[in-house]
């Protein structure tokens, strides 16, 4: 990992740095209550913001913001230290808000809509789920898992949680060319799911 791909992606750097947010998740990793607690309110803005690029609509990335805390509170033990707390979050983030998308798509299946019990009514949560190209991207990452899971996950953290490669490749335990593989066969196979929808 050469410092020429390092340098590869300016749009991080900051997020990188805050000692302070790493230092808080070590001790609520082990065991620190109110650290724990002062982690969750200062992630809270920043996994809403991540939840709303997957989700469009203010109440789903809710939903997926407050299942990403609740899983950070509950798996921080998990956390190993060996990259950067924000990291392990992110893929926490992208896991939530994906099974939120999950759960939304199955209610609406099983469900009548509001907007079927009263005609001539949309329901803005229904939209969510099935317009957008956000959502058409949440299907395609769908499909993807069907077809190739093991192409998802660094997909995922590159272009939607815009982590770098070098940072994918610790979180993955993955071989920084094979990260690269990866990423660019999903991109084919996303791109070619869009085409068709």
């Amino acid at each position: 990992m050469g410092n020429a791909e390092k340098g590869s992606s300016p749009r991080r750097p900051a997020a990188r740095v805050d000692d302070s947010l790493e230092e808080l998740a070590v001790l609520a990793r082990d065991g620190d209550q109110a650290a724990l607690e002062e982690l969750i309110r200062r992630i809270q803005p920043e996994v809403l913001r991540r939840c709303a690029r997957f989700l469009p609509y203010r109440q789903d990335a809710e939903e997926a913001c407050n299942d990403a805390l609740l899983r950070v509170a509950r798996n921080i033990g998990g956390f190993k230290g060996d990259s950067l707390f924000t990291t392990w979050l992110y893929t926490v983030v992208s896991n939530s808000a994906r099974q939120t998308y999950r759960s939304m798509k199955r209610r609406a299946a099983e469900l009548p809509t509001e907007a079927e019990r009263i005609p001539n009514q949309r329901d803005p949560r229904t939209t969510s789920v099935i317009a957008g190209s956000r959502i058409d991207l949440l299907e395609a990452l769908d499909q993807l898992e069907k077809d190739r899971p093991n192409l998802v996950a660094p997909l995922v953290l590159r272009d939607l949680c815009q982590m770098d490669y070098n940072e994918i490749a610790e979180e993955l335990d993955l071989a920084l060319g094979t990260v690269k593989s990866r990423i660019h066969q999903g991109r084919k196979h996303v791109r070619k799911s869009l085409a068709v929808t």
